[in-house]
């Protein structure tokens, strides 16, 4: 039984996201819960994410990190470009904001740091202060310890020209991929901000206190144990947190006055997430195919381009067949909207459990990352994925050379939405992981009982001192 916050709790977290949206969100809810549960919770932000909690409770208070103003007025001059942007140089800000984040410590004087996992220089300066860092990790526990599988293995090291697919060794289940599946070696080894970081990450990451993951025990109990007995580390499970906070999020948004009136489990949703892009000839080839799938849909497309548009195909979805979005969407209830009957999605964390949080079935084309692993998890593992085809890892769109045709869009797509013996097992399935998903939040579940479970552990530590 988790243990519940005593009145006079005085156990004060600081929270420490990245700035690109599709981390800092999630922190944010996770934030909310441990305050829920009695914590005294602070956010640290910096003035280029500061919009994208502008609407939190006031169960948490924000702390604004000095941030200076030659970086920022080199980005994008919109809110809506630099919250999709920001991935990459917020990987470059360890030389800006290493003062000040100390600086903060010392007047703050957390009991803990709770940062990204792609800040892994927040664990040096948090130590030199004494403060114990946990990592918010994005990943799930199954990518996490695949992860740790490669890098411990090496699989690419040697790998003769002919040989097209690796095998990952010693997990619960054997796990095959394709080499071009994971980024190329000697591109990687080449001293990039993100290379750096990773590598940094795998060097500190076992030294911090522990892991905050945003995940249930019920979706991955066998990686969850893997990775607590095997790899040996501290992890708590805590999600799926966007299940926690969805009461402040507003519903009149064009898209769901759009799905209004469309049949229960008819319209596909489309959305390739916050930091991908396709070239035009890749977002016709899109077009083409969910126009030939028959299904009405929704598409959040990144593009402010016109000129990927199919002659007449604005034309084609007028009157209620499609509907194409620019700018941001409630993803979450759009996926929990009962006309929604399934999801293309680029694989990445979020995405796929606030799909399997709605209990709704995928079709998968990951892009990079470690959206190749979450991919083999919805399809293989769960049973609650279609595959696209997509076979090549590529993070900007000169780096992808395949072309995914709007033939194998089509099929997939007709595939996910259709009304075979196998379409249907794939939509119980998932919806018996959305009940689960509930279960694991709710008072007494699983991630519920984490939370309170590390609450109680670091009231102990301070106690002791840590």
């Amino acid at each position: 039984m988790a243990a519940m916050a005593p009145k006079d709790f005085n156990i004060h977290m600081l929270f420490f996201p990245l700035m690109s949206k599709s981390h800092t969100l999630p922190m944010v809810e996770m934030a909310k819960l441990f305050a829920a549960r009695g914590a005294d919770v602070t956010i640290l932000i910096t003035p280029l994410n500061a919009s994208l909690v502008s609407g939190a409770d006031s169960s948490i208070r924000f702390h604004l990190i000095p941030f200076p103003s030659n970086f920022s007025s080199s980005l994008p001059g919109t809110s809506s470009h630099i919250v999709s942007d920001l991935f990459m140089p917020s990987l470059s800000v360890e030389t800006i904001l290493r003062d000040p984040f100390d600086q903060v410590l010392k007047e703050l004087r957390p009991d803990c740091v709770v940062s990204d996992l792609f800040m892994p220089w927040t664990y040096a300066v948090a130590a030199a202060r004494g403060v114990p860092r946990l990592v918010f990790d994005g990943f799930g526990f199954f990518a996490r310890c695949l992860e740790d599988a490669f890098l411990k293995q090496n699989p690419l090291q040697n790998l003769s020209p002919e040989t097209d697919s690796i095998v990952l060794n010693g997990l619960p289940h054997r796990m095959q991929f394709l080499r071009s599946q994971f980024p190329d070696p000697d591109e990687w080894a080449k001293p990039t901000p993100l290379s750096q970081i990773w590598n940094q990450a795998a060097e500190v990451d076992p030294k911090s206190y522990g892991v905050v993951v945003n995940s249930f025990y019920e979706l991955e109990p066998d990686y969850v144990n893997h990775y607590r007995n095997v790899i040996g580390g501290k992890a708590w499970g805590v999600g799926p947190v966007a299940l926690c906070n969805q009461t402040s999020v507003k519903t009149d948004n064009e898209s769901l006055k759009w799905l209004e009136g469309k049949n229960p489990g008819s319209v596909v949703y489309i959305c390739f997430g916050t930091l991908s892009n396709f070239s035009s000839t890749q977002l016709r080839e899109i077009a083409f195919g969910i126009l030939a799938s028959g299904h009405p849909f929704i598409w959040a497309v990144r593009s402010a381009s016109n000129d990927w548009i199919p002659e007449g195909f604005e034309e084609k979805i007028e009157g209620g067949r499609g509907l194409v979005i620019r700018e941001w969407v409630p993803q979450f209830l759009i996926l929990n909207h009962p006309s929604v009957g399934g999801f293309v999605t680029h694989c990445g964390w979020n995405s796929c459990l606030e799909a399997i949080s709605a209990g709704l079935a995928m079709a998968t084309w990951p892009l990079f990352g470690e959206q190749f692993y979450n991919e083999k998890m919805v399809v293989d593992l769960l049973g609650i994925g279609v595959e696209v085809g997509a076979k090549e890892y590529g993070l900007m769109t000169e780096d992808r050379k395949e072309v995914v045709t709007a033939a194998m869009v089509e099929a997939a797509v007709r595939k996910l939405m259709g009304k075979s013996e196998e379409a249907d097992e794939r939509r119980r399935k998932a919806k018996e992981l959305g009940l689960k998903a509930r279960r694991a939040v709710a008072k007494g579940g699983s991630s519920y009982n984490d939370v309170g479970n590390l609450i109680q552990e670091l009231m102990e530590k301070k106690e002791k001192g840590f």
